[in-house]
């Protein structure tokens, strides 16, 4: 396929929404070898949930699953053995017996009892197991970002139309009753016309230092880790959490907290795909290994509208007195949301909400969707816009430049170094179908 062709496929905003059913073909013609099949079963009476990969974040979301009346965590995967203790203790403590554990996800794909899958590891992984799982009948829980590049976003959205499968992606803010009611004040006009709004993380993180190449610990499975990525030696800094510093693995903290903090922006202003992109940064701060900018500001221009993102990562005084927000400039006042709650500024008897239990809600919206086929909150169409507004804002970081879309035309003046940052080669057998 010529450079072209890709831009026209990948970049049409008509399509951007509709051409997962016109792809489906070609993406069931390069899962053949994947085991399992559609179910159009009755409604479930209780779930049995997969868990892939299981420290940390996977662990806590396992154990919300397993504290679920309708919910059973039978299995877990992960490639380190040594998480394996914690997180058996914990289910057990919790649902009462310990999970059978496993090394390799296609187990669990294979399993015939299992009707859904949690996939909370490096970013790198999304796509082809998120694919994978759909055509293997597993619905998906996936975390966030939706994709680590723009290709196997469309595919997940492709994989998810063709088989019927749930993906409820972790953008917990979608289910959260603060978070609704905030945008719902924005979309109600009392803050008059609402065309900026500004999304930013501004904390300090440690320097991940510089740390030479050493043996692969004992226990774990590296080749298996590393998967599309292919194959490179063994630094810790590039391994559990600090992946996502490295642009092979993740996003940095543009892809991390930016493709929560996106969606919500875009979610108020009702936008999706922008028409410039302008990004400006730089490591500044720390001289270590990480690939990816401790200060990053990008620029997102939308026909009448604009959202900003900024992060530093060196720095403890925050935005609108918060260290992580989104904030929505209107006519006759500002609104300003983050985890904790919303208010508004600038108008007489402010109002605002305090937060509740987003993760918790968003599971079991998730379980909801599993049992009654409803759509889920957020699925891979609507976190896809947020996935690809990280992505672009790193290309252009990453370029040096600014890159510029018509409305509802293919990308403009794209080159060879834009696309193959679009589209990340995957080393096979971890290749997904062209789509």
């Amino acid at each position: 396929m010529n450079v072209d062709d890709f831009i026209k496929r990948e970049f049409n905003r008509r399509q951007f929404l509709g051409q997962s059913a016109q792809n489906a073909a070609g993406v069931a013609a390069g899962i053949v070898g994947w085991a399992g099949s559609v179910s159009n079963a009755s409604p479930l009476d209780r779930v049995s949930v997969g868990v892939i990969g299981v420290r940390h974040h996977g662990a806590q979301l396992a154990a919300h699953l397993a504290s679920f009346c309708d919910v059973d965590v039978p299995v877990v995967c992960d490639i380190d053995e040594s998480q394996f203790p914690a997180i058996c203790r914990t289910l057990e403590n919790v649902q009462g017996h310990a999970p059978r554990c496993e090394h390799d996800f296609r187990r669990l794909l294979d399993d015939q009892t299992i009707n859904a899958v949690v996939i909370a590891v490096p970013d790198h992984w999304h796509g082809y197991m998120a694919v994978a799982a759909c055509h293997a009948g597993k619905d998906v829980y996936l975390e966030t970002p939706l994709a680590h590049t723009y290709e196997e976003g469309e595919a997940i959205v492709t994989a998810a139309d063709e088989t019927g499968r749930i993906i409820q992606v972790g953008h917990q803010e979608r289910s959260s009753s603060h978070f609704q009611s905030a945008i719902a004040f924005v979309k109600s006009g009392q803050l008059g016309a609402v065309r900026w709004a500004k999304a930013w993380v501004v904390h300090r993180r440690k320097s991940i230092e510089n740390r030479a190449e050493t043996a692969v610990p004992a226990g774990v499975d590296y080749d298996m880790w590393l998967g599309p990525a292919g194959p490179q030696p063994f630094f810790p800094n590039r391994f559990h959490f600090n992946w996502r510093w490295f642009w092979d693995f993740g996003g940095g903290e543009l892809a991390q907290w930016g493709s929560h903090l996106l969606d919500v922006a875009c979610w108020g202003l009702d936008v999706q795909l922008p028409t410039r992109v302008s990004a400006s940064g730089g490591k500044y701060y720390f001289a270590d290994d990480q690939q990816t900018p401790d200060t990053l500001s990008v620029q997102f221009s939308f026909p009448g509208k604009s959202i900003q993102w900024e992060h530093r990562l060196w720095s403890a005084h925050g935005i609108e007195g918060r260290s992580t927000g989104v904030a929505f400039y209107g006519e006759r006042g500002t609104l300003v949301v983050d985890r904790g709650g919303w208010k508004v500024y600038d108008q007489p008897g402010a109002v605002g909400s305090s937060t509740g239990d987003a993760i918790a809600n968003h599971l079991r919206n998730f379980i909801d969707a599993v049992k009654t086929r409803q759509r889920p909150t957020c699925d891979a169409v609507t976190a896809h816009s947020a996935s690809t507004l990280s992505q672009l804002g790193n290309i252009s970081y990453r370029l040096g430049r600014e890159l510029q879309f018509e409305p509802n035309q293919p990308l403009m003046g794209v080159e060879n170094d834009v696309t193959r940052l679009l589209s990340q080669p995957s080393r096979s057998p971890w290749s997904l179908p062209s789509v």
